[in-house]
């Protein structure tokens, strides 16, 4: 049975989309009529290759981390619960809200169907469902515990969002103190002190020196808002335009690296995923080489992911993967101990979740540190720089009060 792409409109004239299973097009525009609908479109959901031949539909478009989670959590609590492939697909797809999500599981339903395996059927969506997910998929095909996989698979999608989440929600406040001390000064030397400092120039007095670089700040600001936002965006869509170039972004990301709190911040992040994902990888039965090659996707930083393609050469002509990855410089000594230690006792997968578990206590231990030290550093510069700003509204108060006296 094929899944099929409509567009419909029932009996109030309401244009209806979404996917329906049949055999044929032919039995699925029956479908559609049994449901009071009138069909417009019925097309075909194939993979990507076979689209422009059989004149099919593909899709495009992502999903969160999330949903991919709680797909795969869903998924294996349905295989271990007895239920088979097809039907566990066909079950999550009835209750996803989302059309994207629901005409995938029914688009890779109707591979399984029509007889070719899981991962293959997930191949033809790779937005969808990344390297990594697809050669877990197939490890636990060729296993035959596939359900337990998934089940690991879950696990590791949700630790990887909660990991994100906990990385948005720490510089979220940082952020937000930024643009409010911006707008607040701005508005205060833009609006207020021109205001409040134009009544003592009026009164021809000498202003004192920080009363007038207030003046001047605020005057340029006045004449230059419009600009410096134009110039600002630009430069900001200059940097962007830049970091496609890879040997600009190379050294963006090795700038970033050498940032005192920062750069072990990334480091740690970076080092966690791939010992996540390379201990879920190897402790699945996926070959240390593949493991290696999907685990370099996961690291966004070009010089970590540099030493990891390194390191899959040396690895391929019989080095270890310790000596590799020690030679770069670019992974924390504990990492490499304990790959040295797992190489030694033939317990990499198991060694390399004590790893990760580290690096992401690291990482918390870290992002605890940063948020601690950057809160009350932004919080004082705002209010020193407002302090400025008063002081220089009333040092011209405090003299004309001096010489009434």
């Amino acid at each position: 049975m094929a899944a099929f792409r409509f567009e419909a409109v029932d009996g109030f004239g309401k244009v209806t989309r979404g996917v329906v299973e049949a055999d044929t097009v032919r039995l699925a525009r029956g479908k559609l009529r049994d449901m009071q609908l009138t069909p417009l479109n019925v097309d075909a959901l194939q993979d990507d290759q076979a689209t422009a031949a059989n004149g099919g539909v593909s899709l495009s478009g992502s999903i969160s981390s999330y949903e991919l989670g709680l797909l795969t959590r869903q998924f294996s609590t349905l295989l271990i619960a007895g239920l088979n492939i097809e039907q566990s697909l066909a079950a999550i797809a009835e209750q996803m809200e989302k059309p994207l999500i629901r005409e995938v599981l029914l688009g890779v339903r109707a591979g399984v169907v029509a007889g070719s395996p899981l991962s293959v059927s997930m191949a033809a969506y790779p937005t969808i469902f990344p390297d990594i997910y697809r050669a877990l998929i197939h490890a636990g095909e060729e296993s035959g515990e596939l359900s337990k996989v998934l089940e690991r698979l879950a696990t590791y999608t949700e630790s990887r969002h909660a990991m994100k989440q906990k990385v948005v929600a720490a510089l979220i406040y940082p952020a937000l103190v930024t643009l409010t001390a911006v707008l607040v000064v701005g508005s205060l030397l833009i609006y207020v002190v021109p205001q409040v400092v134009g009544v003592f120039q009026q009164s021809k007095q000498t202003l004192p020196m920080l009363t007038q670089i207030m003046i001047f700040i605020s005057d340029f600001l006045r004449a230059t808002w419009l600009y410096l936002i134009a110039a600002i965006a630009a430069a900001i869509w200059l940097f962007n335009q830049s970091l496609k170039n890879e040997a600009a972004r190379y050294r963006w990301h090795q700038f970033l690296l050498s940032i005192p709190v920062l750069g072990k911040l990334l480091r740690s992040l970076n080092t966690a995923r791939l010992a996540s994902t390379l201990a879920i990888l190897v402790g699945s039965g996926v070959p240390l080489m593949l493991s290696l090659k999907a685990a370099a996707k996961i690291v966004s930083l070009l010089p970590m992911q540099a030493a990891i393609k390194e390191a899959i050469n040396v690895v391929h002509d019989g080095g270890a993967l310790s000596r590799a990855l020690r030679d770069s410089g670019q992974f924390p000594p504990i990492l490499i101990h304990l790959i040295a230690n797992a190489e030694a006792t033939g317990q990499l997968g198991k060694m390399l979740e004590s790893a990760a578990i580290q690096q992401e206590n690291e990482v918390n231990n870290k992002l605890t540190i940063l948020t601690g030290v950057l809160e009350p550093l932004l919080i004082l510069a705002m209010g020193g720089m407002v302090l400025l700003i008063v002081l220089a509204v009333m040092l011209p108060i405090i003299e004309i009060n001096q010489l009434v006296h």
